[in-house]
């Protein structure tokens, strides 16, 4: 009797473990590396947030159509290219998915030919990033390289038109904790790259005193004396829905305070009782604020405009990847 050889695994083949194990910082490239730090990016989170995703998408272990179609020798350069104009956001998170799936495939690195940086502008039709490499690995993390890439710079490309809005006053656009489950840091880093700035990371980097501590604690006063007394060396926001609130936040020490659904002629009633005061306190607006109200807000004097819509609401920026084949690979 003659035993048959055992079937060969694909060449194209990867299982949940070996992309767990190539999700690995060690494994990627030195422009990569360069790429997140320059971002302020913790490559391990990065790291987390792509193993995740490609798991899903290879959950049976075999991309079919390119194991099918695609030679496992097959190079090719690559182009990330808008198919709108936006601002650009994670591409070095697209770098990261490309080696990380290079490196399951054990195939030859992703070179990186071209980049914009984050926070560029991008024009339809002008491609913003451009690789070579293995063409089974590009067109395998094709899908989890575009969706991260699309969706941040959505972020940053709707964060851009908030800050464009109110241009020419002092008042910064501000995101929210209103953000994707595991993807917060990538999605406030998208807001930086459209030119927003960070409100707090958790619920243990500031504290936002809002309705429901304070129906807890009996009064804005007391849980204004509450936080102090546990954690006095941390950032403090109040968010209060009336002017006789404003008061009492101010009375208690509050020097941030957001001003929920107030309407313009309150904000401005707000701004007018702070400087009357002459208090070193900032004011945020929140609630109900719109792109065509931005302005008209901001001109109150307000500090701050929260904005939650930037992470949980901007669409994903049109951004497409185009390969030729046999060019441009080591």
């Amino acid at each position: 009797m003659t035993l048959a050889a055992a079937p060969q695994a694909p060449a194209h083949r990867i299982d949940a473990v070996s992309v767990t194990l190539a999700a690995d910082p060690a494994r990627w490239s030195a422009g990569t590396l360069g790429a997140l730090a320059t971002a302020g990016l913790d490559p391990g989170g990065v790291a987390r947030v792509i193993a995740t995703a490609l798991a899903e998408d290879l959950a049976d272990g075999l991309d079919v159509t390119t194991t099918a179609t695609v030679p496992a020798d097959a190079t090719a350069e690559a182009w990330f290219t808008p198919r709108r104009p936006g601002v650009l956001a994670g591409s070095g998170v697209a770098l990261a998915v490309l080696d990380t799936v290079t490196a399951a495939l054990s195939a030859p690195p992703v070179s990186l030919l071209q980049a914009t940086a984050d926070g560029q502008p991008l024009v339809a039709g002008k491609p913003a990033i451009r690789v070579s490499g293995p063409l089974p690995a590009l067109v395998t993390a094709e899908r989890t390289a575009l969706n991260l890439l699309c969706h941040l710079s959505g972020v940053a490309t709707a964060t851009r038109r908030w800050v464009d809005a109110v241009a020419g006053t002092s008042a910064r656009i501000r995101d929210t904790r209103k953000t994707m489950p595991g993807l917060r840091a990538l999605e406030k880093y998208a807001v930086r790259c459209g030119g927003g700035t960070n409100h707090r990371m958790s619920l243990a980097d500031a504290a936002l005193i809002k309705d429901n501590h304070v129906a807890a604690a009996g009064s804005v006063t007391a849980a204004v004396q509450a936080v102090r007394a546990l954690r006095p060396d941390i950032p403090l926001e109040v968010e209060v829905d009336t002017l006789e609130q404003l008061l009492e936040a101010l009375d208690a020490g509050a020097r941030l305070i957001l001003l929920d659904n107030f309407t313009t002629e309150q904000t401005e009633a707000a701004v007018r009782l702070v400087r009357y005061r002459n208090l070193d306190v900032q004011l945020e607006s929140s609630g109900g604020l719109s792109l065509d109200r931005a302005a008209e807000i901001a001109a109150t004097g307000v500090d701050f405009l929260a904005v939650g819509a930037l992470t949980h609401s901007s669409p994903a920026l049109d951004i497409g990847l185009d390969v030729q084949l046999g060019i441009g690979a080591d």
